[in-house]
């Protein structure tokens, strides 16, 4: 997939254009790629980065990065993909400026999006304004239940394989390891300190199960509380791994939630639960 962040970096054809903000590519979006795909035309999405509600100074508990949104994007089939700087500039658009500057110039004649899809200064631009415009128009197909509101919750419940049933896959971490505790080493169990994006939605603490580079992952998320932290880590253990993780992005999948955080009477007692935990993530299987 050709990624571009500018009109003139795309060449002008025929172009079927999904337009969205796309947060976690989940299967209400992948509808938005497929009806373009099936247009027969140059499939091509049209993203922001930011977000347009961080942007305009909102909380958003996002479910990917761009790089991983961008992954995703180029696996669902479409040619190229233009992300949007959602400006200042950008914002104070009239919704005919946006079209003319961002969607004829790379030639789309189709723009597929959501019903509820709004565009231009203060939204007030929809897909009936593009019909006026002369571009065709496709409303999506809408997965019934299927909305990033649902996936938030379901991670804040703790809850990945509900997660994984909107998202087609199991939900992710993406971050990069950074030094850490160094405790795990210790106790036989050598964790990744994983360092992620402050707008990325972190699930329920607790225990995890999961995988990253083609190992089982047992995976921390929360403080530590048996060693009184305080501090937000996200600590993957890789299962039968021996290399240096330091520096390295990881993509964490979490397929099922094991346990809370505990507190244990002796680290003896942390230990033996650590071994358990890993049996589990063993025996876990990967949601959808």
């Amino acid at each position: 997939m050709r990624i571009a962040h500018a009109p003139a970096q795309l060449e002008r054809q025929p172009r079927a254009v999904a337009i969205g903000t796309f947060d976690g590519v989940h299967l209400g979006h992948r509808s938005v790629m497929r009806a373009a795909v099936e247009t027969g035309l140059a499939a091509t999405v049209v993203t922001f980065d930011p977000h347009p509600r961080l942007a305009l100074g909102n909380k958003v508990e996002l479910l990917t990065t761009l790089e991983r949104r961008l992954e995703l994007l180029g696996d669902s089939g479409v040619e190229a993909t233009m992300v949007v700087a959602f400006t200042p500039e950008v914002m104070r658009l009239e919704p005919a400026e946006f079209a003319e500057s961002y969607l004829r110039a790379i030639g789309a004649e189709v723009v597929i999006a959501g019903e509820d899809f709004r565009f231009g200064h203060r939204r007030s631009g929809d897909l009936e304004l593009l019909e006026r415009l002369g571009f065709r128009t496709v409303v999506a197909p809408e997965v019934e239940g299927v909305s990033s509101s649902r996936i938030r919750a379901a991670l804040h419940d703790g809850d990945p394989a509900a997660a994984a049933r909107l998202l087609g896959r199991p939900p992710e971490l993406d971050g990069v390891v950074v030094t850490g505790d160094q405790r795990g080493g210790t106790l036989g169990y050598p964790t990744a300190n994983l360092r992620v994006d402050p707008d990325l939605l972190v699930p329920r603490y607790g225990i995890y199960a999961g995988a990253t580079l083609d190992h089982r992952a047992a995976i921390s998320i929360g403080t530590n509380p048996h060693y009184g932290g305080g501090e937000r880590r996200i600590e993957p253990f890789l299962l039968d791994f021996d290399g240096d993780l330091y520096g390295r992005r990881l993509v964490v999948e979490l397929w099922e939630r094991l346990r809370d955080e505990a507190v244990f009477e002796s680290e003896e007692a942390l230990i033996e639960q650590i071994g358990r935990d890993v049996d589990a993530t063993r025996a876990a299987v990967r949601p959808v």
